[in-house]
């Protein structure tokens, strides 16, 4: 039987091994670091005694795709969140709070009701989506919806901002609006809001693994890709330094590995390569702390240093997308600028600061602009036998856990066609 290599161990690549296996494919995978997931796990850290996310990630009843993966390696249950769609809000900048409450089904009646719009807009506000959704490919979000005004300010600035990892004066418009399309215009229950139940590892990596132990995938960690060898337009060989890999005339390759890997490897290909950060802060408080609106686990961020605030125990975690400047800062200064934004947001004192674990990921995701849109490859590369897969490559999503799944079930569809 003939072998698909996976190199890259991130959810990308379990997306396309577990896929494989459900097809009844022969797999395996090869990971340059020592463990699996990428920037989707969970790790324990000394300083807070906890176990936390590499990074947060707000997901959605609406990511099918996701659902589907949870679903074939038995991990659905992982996924905790209420039982309606609820996005619980506060502006930092004046103490104001709300809820975004989408109804049910694909109409938002819900604009109607000044009780349930954002604080200072009106109906007509709401109709700027229509120029999203009609938006050209070089549109940027802010050309698309305006940049002013308190719907931009209070909705679709932060939704840009943490859906795209990019500024919403260069994020692209029309990444914004497949996401909303997916999501909240499909109503309440496409957007029911969800996080992991224990952490990214608990709920994407290990349940992988072990499904991936169990239909008889091999798995080398530590085993980075120097180069590959090829004859004519087809991969004979993968050069992992201490080791070499042969391929038969029937083995295939996915290669999911982030873009700058891709293009070192396999030259003249085309990819996003410009990237923007995200910053996590995690705060370990005594006990856990009051609840946010509502009792929910998160609440979105407005006129602060970050956009979102997730509760998990008594651990308050912070993320800010689109943070390279922020990512230039000292882990104290950025520890300073977070709680700041916490303390505020569930009334808790500004100093003492708590024992806190600050994450930089300076090149979480490519920068998602139009530009960097057009130069997204798909599935197949100039290389017969050779695929790629990664939240960067032409999913028609963002960079995000939905987009990642897509791509390599998308490498791992075209390898069995």
């Amino acid at each position: 039987m003939s072998t698909v290599h996976i190199v890259g161990a991130g959810i990308a690549g379990l997306a396309a091994a577990t896929w494989l296996l459900a097809a009844g494919r022969r797999v395996a995978i090869h990971e340059s670091a020592g463990h699996a997931g990428g920037r989707c796990r969970s790790f324990f850290d000394e300083t807070l005694d906890r176990t936390i996310d590499n990074g947060n990630h707000l997901l959605l009843s609406g990511n099918v795709a996701m659902m589907d993966y949870l679903r074939r390696i038995g991990a659905e249950d992982q996924l905790t969140g209420p039982s309606r769609a609820a996005f619980p809000f506060v502006d930092l900048s004046d103490g104001s709070r709300w809820t975004v409450e989408p109804n049910a089904g694909p109409i938002p009646w819900w604009i109607l009701l000044s009780g349930r719009r954002i604080p200072g807009t009106s109906v007509f506000d709401h109709f700027s989506a229509l120029n999203l959704a009609t938006a050209n490919a070089d549109a940027t979000v802010v050309e698309a919806v305006g940049g002013e005004g308190p719907l931009f300010r209070r909705f679709w600035e932060p939704l840009a901002v943490a859906v795209l990892n990019t500024p919403a004066e260069t994020g692209a418009a029309t990444l914004l609006w497949r996401v909303v399309r997916e999501t909240f215009g499909r109503g309440a229950t496409a957007c029911l809001p969800l996080i992991a139940r224990e952490g990214l590892s608990q709920t994407f990596i290990e349940p992988a693994l072990t499904y991936l132990e169990a239909n008889g995938a091999k798995i080398a960690f530590n085993r980075r890709l120097r180069a590959i060898e090829r004859e004519g337009d087809a991969v004979t060989a993968l050069d992992f330094g201490d080791v070499d890999v042969s391929l038969d005339s029937t083995d295939s390759i996915i290669l999911a590995v982030p873009p700058a890997a891709a293009t070192s490897l396999l030259p003249g290909i085309e990819a996003p390569l410009e990237s923007h950060a995200i910053v996590n802060a995690h705060f370990r408080l005594e006990g856990a702390p009051a609840a946010v609106i509502g009792g929910m686990p998160f609440l979105g961020l407005v006129g602060g240093v970050a956009q979102w605030l997730f509760v998990r125990g008594d651990i308050v975690s912070i993320t800010v997308s689109a943070a390279d400047a922020l990512a230039e800062e000292s882990t104290e200064r950025i520890a300073e600028l977070t709680w700041a934004d916490v303390a505020v947001a569930l009334d808790l004192p500004a100093s003492p600061i708590p024992p806190c674990r600050v994450v930089k990921e300076r090149r979480a995701t490519f920068a998602q602009t139009p530009a960097a849109e057009m130069r997204r490859p798909g599935p197949r590369s100039p290389l017969g036998n050779l695929f790629l897969a990664g939240d960067w490559t032409n999913t028609g999503l963002p960079a995000t856990i939905e987009g990642a799944i897509r791509s390599g079930e998308a490498a791992a569809c075209a390898v069995a066609t």
